[in-house]
């Protein structure tokens, strides 16, 4: 740590010597204005205008009209770009003490292959070119699809599926490419700094609109990113200040409308609003962002126990930058989650009141500090650090135990530096990274009742008791070439990791040391069809994950994750192959993505199932599979645009997930794994102020354990909805009103186990019933 710590004061030196020489050339008074269209000449609001290798930008107003003011002198290339529109660079020559114009015409990228993503090679790049498939989720599918967090709108995307693994808590995990949640690695802003405490049930804590896009990439990501990445990686871009915008919204959803055999429909009330303010200098900028949420249990069998939780969500938080001159740039971002969440029944009394309560009590705080500084003329140092600090009150008990409330404190942080060299045609990423944990969770001690000689005034009591304390840390250094040649890319890269992992309540440590290599080739086959070739290798260290923290339980039993003493590091080889067409036929566009994946799994992690002991407690012992584990199939993706007012969106996954020799329950397959899984969207738009929704899921039959000793076949579902919305401009505002339903047919599980001994852990298919929804938006940023 103390060389890193080194590092960065050189670093942090160096940056603020060049500000200082940079600040005394801010001043030339070389200006630009000018404005931006689209191919009929309307104006866009809110597109983005930069200078290119610099970060000077700035954004149009409501009227689509910008200014650049005091630039560099000499010559630039100018870029203006927005969501839906291929970017257009403009060269241009700047003398001090002039002013020019600049008008851009923007042509439509209706299929979005223009637009930019930064996941795929830790930097800015367009996604035609990037050298692996990035998939990007956007505000206008959380508008189509009503997302109100993280977890709704994961469902839309090739190889994604959101599934809920617990009756009491709601306990839900996103898998991709058929693994489940542990393989994916979840990323903020492009850190891995969602820590594993906040990951029990953080997809549904995270509300859309502190989102700017998602950018999914299916495959192992290890060489990248490091542990945890082997099925992918899902990145949360937050808002960025780009210009002085405001939206308010307000909204109700009601669900189990019209369910027979259903308990009372439950309100689901939400509030969010967004705001972001830049100096007229766009030297600094501001956004914030809040979203409350307020949802009640919801019994599906009316058996007096829920099956969607009791939810209270408060989240508040915001970025902020600041230019120092016009090559630098410094960026803090920060946000509060409070959350609480029940399961079980008799809510209106202490848990340990309840046949069974499942009651977390989340105070989530994150922060990071980004700084990026530009070299030569295109070359980029990053230096970054963020921290995320999680303090987790729970209860997992029944028939009123008092022994089953805990407190878990979990820190984790990321620093590192990042440096992308570019030259001729090729591009060279050297990195270094540090990430860390500290979590402690422990059971809180009660009076011990049972004792014939307490009393309250000395008790005795019973101690409290450590669950967990676990140390992890994990030092990687990282490196991509890539490079072109003609129709050729090629992509080749490496990550070495050292990790180790204490665990002082079992006194037991454990380190080693991964080498993750990469290589990806992407071939142009033509303009309008790109072919992608792809290995890649990544790893799981054996340390505490994100379902070891949640307890399923009943009035029957308890279930307790561990991990076996002897447990190894679980290796994957991926490989990938895609065809990606994309091509305008007459007045309409086609997109086409056919993806193929194949992952073998070494020391593959897997469960054994123990018998309860006398106090009803069954663990769950993580060990290593023997013979390994596959993961194979093919996801496709449609894009059609057959006019300005109608699109349509589709993926379909197909695939198969198996241990090569029998594991648990004597079956190869993984559990809760569909072979058959996919989506759609649809939208229509007759006109700028109606618009039509539709969207659907389908999830197909899966093996579902049930108590432990059985395997159940479920059906398939399928989840269709509907939604309409009309938008009314106001004085440069827009105010929209919206209403529709989900799940319309109630395509829903209906053999919940019930009663006090249910077992919670038997719960599959769509996260909602029938649900019918409403609200209202009032913003200048609307879509």
């Amino acid at each position: 740590m103390k060389l890193i710590k080194y590092f960065f004061l050189s670093l942090t030196l160096l940056t603020a010597s060049i500000t200082i020489q940079a600040q005394q050339k801010w001043r030339s008074d070389a200006n630009i204005i000018g404005h931006v269209v689209d191919q009929d000449g309307n104006h866009i609001p809110f597109a983005n205008v930069s200078i290119v290798n610099t970060t000077i930008g700035t954004a149009t107003d409501e009227t689509g009209h910008y200014r650049l003011i005091n630039l560099p002198v000499g010559h630039h290339q100018v870029k203006a770009q927005f969501l839906g529109y291929k970017p257009q660079i403009v060269e241009v020559e700047l003398k001090g003490n002039e002013t020019k114009e600049i008008k851009f015409q923007l042509q439509e990228d209706v299929l979005g292959v223009e637009e930019v993503v930064v996941t795929a090679d830790r930097n800015e790049t367009n996604r035609r070119e990037s050298s692996t498939i990035v998939n990007t989720l956007t505000p206008k599918l959380f508008a189509t699809a009503q997302v109100s967090t993280l977890s709704e709108g994961l469902n839309f995307c090739p190889g994604l599926r959101m599934e809920t693994n617990c009756q009491n808590c709601g306990f839900s995990q996103v898998r991709m490419n058929g693994m489940e949640g542990p393989y994916s690695q979840i990323l903020i802003n492009s850190r891995p700094i969602f820590s594993g405490l906040a990951g029990v049930y953080g997809l549904e804590l995270i509300p859309s609109n502190m989102i700017e896009r998602i950018e999914v990439i299916r495959g192992g990501g290890s060489a990248l990113y490091g542990s945890n990445a082997i099925a992918g990686t899902i990145n949360l871009i937050l808002k960025d200040p780009i210009n002085n915008s405001y939206e308010f919204g307000t909204g109700n959803s009601i669900s189990g409308i019209g369910v027979d055999g259903a308990g009372d429909p439950a309100q689901d009330y939400t509030v969010n609003f967004n705001a972001s303010v830049v100096s007229n200098d766009n030297k600094t900028g501001l956004a914030i962002y809040g979203f409350y949420r307020d949802r009640e249990p919801f019994d599906a069998n009316d058996d007096s126990f829920s099956e969607l939780t009791e939810l209270k969500n408060t989240t508040i938080g915001g970025r902020v930058f600041h230019r120092f001159g016009t090559r630098d740039k410094l960026t803090a971002d920060f946000f509060n989650i409070k959350e609480s969440r029940r399961g079980g029944n008799k809510f209106d009394m202490p848990e340990h009141m309840a046949d069974i309560a499942e009651s977390v009590d989340h105070n989530i705080t994150t922060g990071a500090l980004a700084y990026d500084r530009f070299f030569r003329d295109a070359d980029k140092l990053s230096v970054y650090a963020s921290g995320q600090h999680v303090v987790r009150d729970s209860y997992y008990g029944a028939e009123q135990s008092l022994a089953d409330y805990g407190n878990t404190k979990d820190f984790s942080y990321t620093v590192g530096a990042q440096y992308n060299w570019h030259f001729l045609n090729s591009d060279l990423l050297l990195g270094i990274e540090d990430v860390g944990a500290w979590l402690k969770d422990k059971k809180l001690g009660y009076p011990d009742l049972e004792d014939p000689n307490f009393t309250v005034e000395d008790g005795p009591y019973i101690e409290n008791r450590i669950v967990a304390d676990q140390e992890t840390n994990t030092l990687g250094m990282f490196a991509q070439y890539e490079f072109d040649i003609n129709k050729l890319n090629v992509s080749v890269g490496a990550r070495f990791d050292h990790y180790s992992i204490e665990d002082d309540a079992e006194n037991s440590s454990t380190s080693g040391d991964v080498l993750s290599p990469r290589i990806t080739l992407k071939y142009d086959i033509v303009e309008s069809l790109q072919a992608r070739v792809s290995y890649s290798q990544g790893y799981r260290a054996p340390q505490i994950f994100d379902e070891d923290l949640h307890i399923e339980t009943s009035g029957a039993k308890k279930i307790i994750h561990e991990n076996a003493d002897d447990l190894k590091q679980e290796t994957s080889h991926s490989y990938m192959v895609s065809l990606d067409f994309n091509r305008q036929l007459g007045n309409s566009y086609m997109g086409v993505l056919v993806e193929g994946f194949y992952t073998q799994l070494d020391d593959a992690f897997a469960n054994e199932f123990g018998e309860p002991d006398e106090d009803g407690v069954v663990i769950y012992t993580r060990v290593n599979a023997e013979g390994g584990a596959t993961v194979k199939g093919i996801n496709i993706e449609a894009n059609l645009v057959p006019s300005d007012k109608w699109e349509f969106k589709g993926g379909f996954t197909i695939q198969r997930s198996e241990y090569e020799e029998v594991h648990e329950l004597n079956e190869t397959r993984f559990f809760r794994t569909p072979d058959y899984y996919g989506y759609f969207t649809i939208d229509w738009d007759p006109t700028k102020k109606l618009c039509v929704s539709s969207t659907g899921n389908y999830t197909g039959s899966m093996l579902v354990p049930y108590n432990e000793s059985v395997l159940r076949e479920s059906d398939p579902f399928f989840d269709f909805g509907m939604k309409v919305r009309y938008t009314i401009p106001i004085n440069g505002a827009k105010l929209q009103f919206y209403a529709g339903m989900k799940n319309i047919f109630n395509s829903f599980q209906d053999d919940f186990d019930t009663g006090i001994d249910r077992d919670p852990a038997y719960i599959y298919g769509p996260a909602l019933p029938r649900t019918l929804y409403f609200g209202i938006k009032l913003g200048n940023m609307l879509k």
